[in-house]
């Protein structure tokens, strides 16, 4: 009876698993056929070329990434500057592998995200991202307390805090300085909280390319609100409206200031006015103090009056290309035109310090001397040749140290990137007459017919020093690509070494003429056709060496300070700008 029992209850199994499979094709396994290729790897974060910019020296960043192969995966490896920091080789899909995670351990400088991708016949993809940390902003100017640079961000850099964006705001195809610039759009602006930047005197200043589409709209705003007025806000009593308006074609630029009870205006007329036609960047700045305010337009003032001083009631936002929310009763809207390196500041900035930002937007290189031999701006490592040496901070001009030069020592630096059409140099310089003669400056091509003694002058430049009677005497060499001209100021261009005192040094290059300065006054100019680069692919500083030394223009054991290099021939002003 109990094995009678049992073949009912199997039976009914049977059955039950039959009937389970009623209507249903039975699997048929099929070959995923041959491996047709290597897996595919996407990195969507960082993507190449991504620039971290926060406050904190170690910080963090997200990875995203995924890979995928036509049959199977084997293996994913995560590298970060060639240490593994992530393997997968267990997948819940075997084609397609989709993973981000946050790292942590991202320090200052250059980094390179490595993700390779392995299928199970061993063929492999690896996919790269170049992205960097850059060492926390310093504000570049006495009393910077914003700074946008919109380079790929609307992140303010002093405090590392990101605008609040309005509308569709975006980024403009060109940039005045950097990889990027605000791109104004319809209904579409940026909002930021005023904390900290209002004070009793207060400067803007920035770079705009105008759009004169619509006609009229807000530039900066800081002001009240209007409660009577909601929807057309325009009470001017506090704060400042910084807005332009249509003027027979030209665009013209206003300042209003509310100093409590009413509200002042600072309108230059047609000398504020922009031709939008002229596609051109435009630097404008405004400053308000106690006493005055002045509106500069690429450093000349186009309006300047009496102010008896702003107050900042109720001005808790600032508003970037658009007057609204708080000033818009007269249509001053969201501004369609192209800004660049947005600066705040509390402080009333002269015109010579408006100048000097107008000039910092083409400056290219930079080296501060300040215990290192960096460039500031490609954060690249001058050569060291032989030992040049620091003057320690109570002989440096500024900052904690100046360089020191020695026998038979300098510096040398690529040239990619410093050479143009137009060129410049401004440092501050200490002789010593002792060797009485020597290189200063040189970019210049080898002399192959000459290598011990070289002397090729058809391209480049030369800047160095000789002796004249006891005095050292300062002269310029450029090349035009067949010969060479002479800037020699005679007397006008002479030092004195037995007084050494820190000077102003400066030299420029256009396609029109070469200027040398010192101490921010002329002391030789003459027409030039324009420079040659022809093999120039070296910067020495503070020798002739290697590329001129056939007169002896070698290592120089003077000091020097705060080298800077531009890609433009710099105005007089300009340079008198930077004394």
């Amino acid at each position: 009876m109990k094995t009678l029992s049992k073949y009912i209850m199997m039976l009914s199994v049977l059955l039950v698993v039959s009937s389970c499979y009623e209507g249903i094709d039975s699997i048929t396994e099929v070959d995923p056929g041959d491996d047709a290729g290597a897996p595919m790897v996407t990195i969507n974060k960082p993507v190449d070329g991504f620039e971290i910019q926060v406050a904190d020296p170690v910080t963090s960043t997200e990875i995203d990434f995924r890979a995928e192969d036509d049959i199977e995966l084997a293996s994913v490896r995560v590298t970060l500057d060639g240490q593994e920091i992530a393997f997968f080789d267990s997948f819940l899909d075997y084609r397609i592998f989709i993973h981000d995670f946050v790292y942590d351990n991202i320090t200052t400088g250059e980094h390179v995200l490595e993700i390779s991708a392995t299928d199970i016949v061993g063929n492999t993809t690896v996919a790269t991202s170049n992205f960097s940390k850059e060492p926390p902003y310093t504000p570049l100017f006495p009393g910077e307390t914003f700074y946008m640079n919109f380079d790929g961000s609307y992140s303010e850099l002093v405090t590392v805090t990101d605008a609040t964006e309005i509308g569709n705001p975006g980024f403009a195809p060109e940039a005045r300085v950097g990889s990027g610039a605000y791109s104004g759009a319809s209904d579409s602006y940026l909002t930021f909280p005023t904390d900290g930047l209002l004070a009793n005197e207060f400067s803007a200043s920035f770079w705009l390319k105008v759009n004169a589409t619509p006609d009229r709209a807000g530039v900066l705003v800081v002001g009240p609100p209007d409660t009577a007025n909601p929807d057309a806000q325009n009470n001017r009593t506090s704060g400042f409206r910084f807005f332009r308006e249509n003027a027979g074609g030209m665009q013209r630029f206003k300042l209003n200031v509310g100093n409590g009870t009413g509200d002042n205006w600072f309108d230059g007329g047609a000398a504020a006015d922009v031709d939008p036609t002229a596609d051109e960047w435009v630097h404008f700045a405004f400053t308000i103090s106690g006493t005055e305010c002045v509106v500069y337009k690429n450093g000349e003032i186009v309006s300047q009056n009496s102010f008896p001083g702003v107050d900042w009631t109720g001005c808790d936002v600032l508003s970037i290309m658009s007057g609204a929310p708080r000033f818009t009763g007269w249509g001053h809207n969201s501004d369609a035109s192209f800004m660049d390196e947005l600066r705040l500041f509390n402080m009333a900035l002269t015109q010579d310090e408006i100048i000097e930002q107008i000039a910092q937007a083409d400056e290219i290189f930079k080296l501060g001397f300040n215990g290192s031999y960096t460039d500031s701006y490609s954060d690249v490592d001058c050569t060291e040749v032989g030992s040049p040496g620091f003057t320690g901070s109570a002989d440096a001009y500024e900052g904690n140290n100046a360089y020191q030069g020695a026998t038979d020592s300098y510096l040398t630096f690529p040239t990619d990137g410093l050479l143009n059409e137009e060129f410049s140099a401004v440092f501050r310089y200490k002789v010593n007459a002792a060797p009485d003669r020597a290189g200063v400056l040189v970019i210049g091509p080898p002399d192959t017919a000459n290598p011990d003694a070289q002397n090729n002058r058809s391209s480049g430049f030369r800047f160095f020093r000789e002796n004249a009677g006891g005095m050292q005497r300062f002269k310029l060499n450029v090349g035009n690509g067949t010969a060479d001209s002479w800037f020699d100021g005679g007397a006008a261009a002479d030092v004195d070494p037995t007084n050494p005192q820190w000077v102003q040094m400066a030299f420029t290059i256009s396609n029109t003429e070469c200027v040398v300065y010192i101490d921010g006054q002329v002391v030789s100019q003459n027409s030039f056709p324009g420079v040659d680069w022809t093999g120039c692919d070296i910067l020495s500083i503070m020798s002739g060496a290697p590329r001129f030394t056939g007169w002896n223009h070698l290592s120089d054991e003077s000091a020097m300070d705060d080298l800077r290099i531009f890609k433009k021939a710099l105005s007089q002003a300009e340079i008198q700008s930077m004394l």
